[in-house]
């Protein structure tokens, strides 16, 4: 079954603006290698496909040396890495109408090292995924500066989502604030609800497509987590199993639903032992817990919100609350907790305006800071602080709120000057605006512009 991505365009755009190797990043199961083949079968003549933990990984690796090989006093071989891929592949051809895919990149640093010359001495255009920590993690990896460029592939964000159950009309029919009729509206809030629940990895909406089951769709989401559970185990020899691992989500779940002020940079992976310690018979230290929160956000399950101090910019301070990178994963997480059901609601929204904020910060696309930030003012917090970079680059308070909760915080920086809109966001809301308080269905978010 295919769901269509938005990330198929950027694919697009690499290959007619740029000729720099392409570097896929995302967390497992994302769908990375089935959108790259899918494009790569529909754009280009010629596929040639590397997997670096597979069988075809160790024949290119021969491939290679025996392209390289070379003796004193002997004549140096000419262009050996193109021999090598025509050793590997027949009929490998080095024109811009061939694509070559090395999935796993992070398995050989000998093969990663080759970024600069994939870019400067072939004509074909080279495609690779692989992990970011397993490439730091090895001191061989040499960086590639100038002649890569990254793309990330994360799971469905909920356009996609509507998209995939055939509702795409009915959402691009409904505006910010005049939303349509009641019917339409009740059918994307059910898919919105759903979507809570279940999130976006495409295994997962797939599962439900097909059975209209929440509970198969648990089960494959835990198939998902013990997938990335086994992995993790081959970069931590001092983590001692899989349960350890997740042992450390679920303490990362407690710390998201406990500590709704927020967080200092150095004490998150404090707590994160102490409740792993607690927990569970073990010795991990605090270090253990660092690279483990590190391997969770460089392989994409993991990503950190800054805050930012009295509303003042400046006083940015990264890492201070933690989120999953899918809703589903937030979702499943809280509930094995025993969290309630309202709490949960309530971090799954917030949850969810990270994760679209976090778009908006990529490449200065469309926001300010280095990542989605929240901020305090006069013992107050506002969920999210948000300068543009659009327009007039105006600042804003965005506060997800449900019924008639009435963002306090938020209002008193606006009055006090603080910021200069309001941005509320609801679930139950049919949208409106009353001077400077702007207030959306928090689903249609991706529709709102920070451009005013």
């Amino acid at each position: 079954m295919y769901l269509r991505r938005k990330v198929y365009d950027k694919l697009l755009a690499w290959k007619a603006e740029s000729n720099l190797t392409l570097e896929i990043t995302g967390a497992r199961q994302v769908g990375k290698t089935y959108i790259i083949s899918k494009f790569a079968r529909e754009n280009f003549a010629h596929t040639i496909y590397i997997n670096m933990l597979e069988d075809s990984g160790e024949e290119f690796l021969k491939c290679l040396r025996a392209a390289k090989e070379w003796k004193p006093g002997q004549e140096r071989p000419d262009q050996p890495l193109h021999k090598a891929f025509s050793l590997f592949a027949q009929d490998f051809v080095d024109t811009e109408s061939t694509v070559v895919i090395i999935d796993e990149i992070q398995e050989s640093e000998e093969v990663y090292n080759l970024v600069r010359e994939f870019t400067r001495k072939f004509a074909c255009r080279f495609i690779i995924t692989g992990s970011y920590l397993g490439r730091i993690l090895n001191r061989d990896f040499k960086m590639s500066a100038g002649d890569l460029t990254s793309l990330r592939i994360e799971t469905l964000d909920f356009e996609e989502f509507v998209d995939a159950f055939g509702k795409k009309d009915i959402y691009e029919r409904l505006q910010l604030y005049d939303v349509g009729t009641e019917e339409e509206f009740e059918e994307i809030s059910k898919l919105f609800r759903l979507y809570m629940q279940i999130g976006g990895y495409p295994a997962v909406v797939t599962e439900y497509m097909a059975t209209s089951s929440a509970d198969k769709c648990r089960e494959k989401l835990e198939d998902i987590i013990h997938l990335f559970c086994a992995e993790s185990l081959r970069y931590f020899d001092d983590i001692l199993d899989a349960a350890v691992y997740d042992n450390i989500f679920c303490s990362v779940a407690r710390i998201l639903y406990r500590e709704k002020k927020g967080l200092d940079a150095d004490n998150f992976s404090e707590s994160l032992q102490k409740l792993v310690i607690h927990e569970y018979d073990s010795n991990i230290g605090k270090a253990v817990c660092n690279r483990a929160v590190m391997w969770l956000q460089s392989a994409g399950i993991l990503d950190f919100a800054g805050k930012v101090s009295e509303c003042k910019i400046m006083e940015f301070k990264g890492r201070c609350r933690c989120f999953f990178t899918d809703v589903g994963l937030t979702y499943y997480f809280l509930r094995k907790i025993g969290a309630d059901l309202a709490g949960i609601q309530g971090m799954l929204h917030e949850n969810f305006v990270f994760l679209e904020l976090r778009r908006r910060v990529e490449r200065l696309k469309e926001i300010a800071l280095e990542t989605p930030a929240f901020a305090t003012y006069k013992n107050g917090e506002i969920d999210f602080y948000v300068k543009s970079l659009k327009g007039n680059e105006k600042v804003y308070a965005v506060e997800v709120k449900s019924g008639k909760q009435g963002a306090q915080t938020g209002r008193l920086a606006l009055e006090d000057g603080k910021v200069d809109y309001l941005l509320l966001l609801k679930g139950d809301t049919k949208g409106g605006i009353t001077e400077k308080i702007y207030t959306v269905p928090l689903f249609l978010f991706s529709k709102f512009k920070f451009d005013l």
